[in-house]
């Protein structure tokens, strides 16, 4: 393997959690990856529901929800880092004479390959009314990776990784995430299993 192949920019990719990832946090999850560059990584775990639903979390940030489809939708944990803070991600939005480059919303992070992550209020304001964007997946807390510790943490083999597929964080019903993402890299967690292959 050569030192290039090790600084694979991951943005827009899952991280899929091998089995043999004992941290309770991590254990089973999928990770989507919104930002990789020798710096570092920031993503969000779209596969751990928290004890809130949108609706409890609109109340508590005093806004009214009317869309119906949303209101028992879960918060997720996205990961341990500021858990106190929403992280809204949806797909790309944009006014009607802005570019992709400009989001609707005061703090957007433009993923590139599709997806944007927004931290501002003003979008959990715009989908309360209804003309936010359609399919949100909306968490308490990001995970996070400083300077080489994802590539670390890769080369322990505590990750899979595949290219991102929108369908399965906004379509995919929750507890199918895990071996659903597997399956875009033609596997199933039985293969992965530290005990196969043992008599």
């Amino acid at each position: 393997m050569s030192e290039d192949s090790a600084l694979t920019n991951l943005t827009n990719h899952f991280l899929i959690a091998m089995p043999g990832l004992q941290d309770p946090l991590f254990e089973h999850s999928v990770v989507y990856l919104c930002e990789h560059s020798q710096r570092g990584a920031l993503g969000l775990v779209i596969n751990k529901p928290s004890d809130i639903d949108l609706k409890g979390l609109f109340d508590k940030v005093e806004l009214p929800l009317t869309r119906t489809d949303l209101q028992k939708t879960p918060v997720f944990v996205g990961g341990p880092v500021q858990t106190e803070r929403g992280f809204v991600l949806h797909a790309a939005t944009f006014a009607d004479d802005a570019k992709p480059e400009h989001p609707v919303y005061a703090s957007t992070l433009v993923i590139p390959g599709g997806l944007e992550m927004t931290t501002s209020r003003d979008v959990l304001e715009a989908i309360s009314t209804g003309s936010g964007p359609r399919q949100v997946l909306i968490s308490l807390g990001y995970s996070a990776w400083g300077e080489g510790q994802l590539e670390s943490e890769l080369g322990e083999n505590s990750w899979l990784t595949v290219e991102a597929d929108a369908r399965l964080i906004f379509e995919t019903p929750v507890a199918q995430r895990y071996e659903q993402a597997l399956k875009l890299l033609g596997l199933e967690s039985w293969m992965l299993s530290p005990d196969a292959g043992h008599a």
